[in-house]
């Protein structure tokens, strides 16, 4: 990507002088300094702006949920420890997209560009892995029930965290550490100066966790459908009931990954079969979806949860809606 936010300087256009005018020439020659000596203007590619704008909108949103889960002491669970890291996440990949883009045309270096790939790079990939660890809790809340609110699940929770943000932090300074493409250009990838290499390793890994989280939802959509079916049996509801919660759990779930596969699956597919021959238009097109997932995630994860809408009700008037003090949880909120 940095290989295509390169500054573009355009001189101003020259004025046609007739040759045949010996005294046009002499009266146009002193106006043509001036445009000869002007300085050369900054154009400004507008996929970087589009990019640009995105990471504000993820920062603002994602800001929002880390301040609500921080100031609520109520929001400790490890279900809330887990958004709020998926948030946290989200919100440097935001502020790494700004950053690149003030680097790309205001401070052009090696160091800034390895800085802000590395940034990047960690950011996006501990908020891929903070939906699988939120997939793994949702999981185990459903299929270890009676066991799930105990000690032993919060430290499962904080070594969930410590492996996730260990792993994405590694990645993210691979670039730094020397494994990037700087010295040899035939070895780039779509996303300069990230290698093909490394590249690939990052789309398999995704390609490995979205298998993983696909499989786990099924799981989840199984358990909640028999949950359904025992609680429709003991009240004698069976037909409608049933019918209507197994349709909103399968509707939820069809939700959360139809919209991490839509975000993440172009850029991923296109960055294992393209290099940085290829238009840098694709690059854009399909990396820009992805940065999209980061602003879907706290309406999906956060700003639908009871809690913290309660929690962020609170901060802002003082009070609780009675539709959020009166609202029961279903077996298809997963």
């Amino acid at each position: 990507m940095n290989e295509d936010l390169k500054v573009n300087l355009s001189g101003l256009p020259r004025d046609c002088i007739d040759a045949s005018a010996p005294e046009n020439i002499s009266a146009a020659a002193p106006s043509q300094d001036p445009v000869a000596e002007s300085e050369p203007e900054l154009v400004v590619n507008p996929w970087d702006i589009v990019l640009c704008s995105s990471g504000t909108l993820i920062c603002c949103e994602n800001a929002i949920v880390v301040l609500i889960i921080f100031h609520s002491p109520s929001l400790r669970a490890p279900m809330f420890l887990l958004i709020g890291s998926l948030a946290l996440a989200d919100l440097l990949a935001g502020l790494g997209l700004i950053i690149n883009f003030v680097f790309a045309y205001l401070l052009q270096s090696e160091a800034t560009k390895l800085v802000t790939i590395g940034l990047i790079v960690a950011s996006f990939s501990a908020s891929v892995c903070s939906l699988l660890a939120i997939t793994v809790d949702r999981y185990l809340s459903l299929y270890y029930a009676l066991t799930y609110h105990s000690e032993r699940t919060v430290t499962f929770t904080y070594a969930m965290l410590v492996i996730l943000w260990g792993t994405s932090i590694c990645l993210g300074l691979l670039p730094v550490m020397g494994w990037n493409c700087l010295r040899d250009e035939s070895t780039c990838s779509v996303v300069r100066p990230l290698t093909k290499n490394n590249a690939a390793i990052l789309s398999i890994s995704f390609l490995f966790m979205f298998a993983l989280m696909l499989q786990l939802y099924i799981q989840i959509c199984k358990i909640v459908m028999r949950h359904a079916h025992q609680i429709a049996l003991q009240h004698h509801f069976l037909a409608t009931s049933h019918y209507v919660t197994t349709r909103k759990g399968v509707s939820t779930l069809a939700l959360i990954l139809g919209t991490f596969a839509a975000c993440w699956m172009p850029f991923t597919l296109y960055s294992l079969i393209a290099d940085y021959t290829y238009p840098s238009i694709y690059t854009y097109a399909t990396l820009l979806p992805a940065t999209y997932n980061s602003i879907i995630n706290p309406v999906i994860y956060a700003f639908r949860n009871q809690e913290i809408q309660k929690a962020l009700c609170l901060i802002c008037c003082g009070c609780i809606p009675s539709t959020l003090s009166q609202r029961a949880r279903s077996p298809s909120d997963v």
